[in-house]
């Protein structure tokens, strides 16, 4: 089986997939921080395609960074400034090649993540 990695973003304060939210994934190699691609969601909280597709798979420390400010802004959530929550980073690792995938759970202030299937 080869590794790939996926993940679903979903609006817990408004019950329903967070559309439009801006996704960066990184690899991680000591200090340095590679970007690898930035996609965003769809309507229903997932990218059109894998985040880290089985061709491109490494195992090692990467990380997802999710632009939820811009996301509640959109949605109209109401300003503050500074925002209390506005890039999420998520660095996390994978040791073999498997489905992996990171949800997120947000809400205005507050988020959760955990490795699913």
């Amino acid at each position: 089986m080869a590794g790939y990695l996926t993940t679903h973003v979903l609006d817990t304060a408004r019950g329903c997939p967070a559309e439009g939210l801006k996704i960066e994934l990184f690899r991680i190699d000591g200090e340095a921080r590679e970007h690898l691609r930035t996609l965003t969601t769809n309507d229903d909280g997932r990218t059109d395609e894998q985040i880290l597709p089985e061709a491109e798979f490494q195992t090692g420390t990467y990380e997802l960074v999710f632009h939820a400010g811009a996301y509640l802004d959109a949605v109209g959530v109401p300003p503050e400034e500074p925002k209390f929550l506005d890039i999420v980073p998520l660095r996390f690792g994978m040791s073999e090649a498997a489905h992996y995938h990171v949800p997120l759970l947000l809400s205005p202030f507050g988020y959760a993540t955990y490795r699913g299937s």
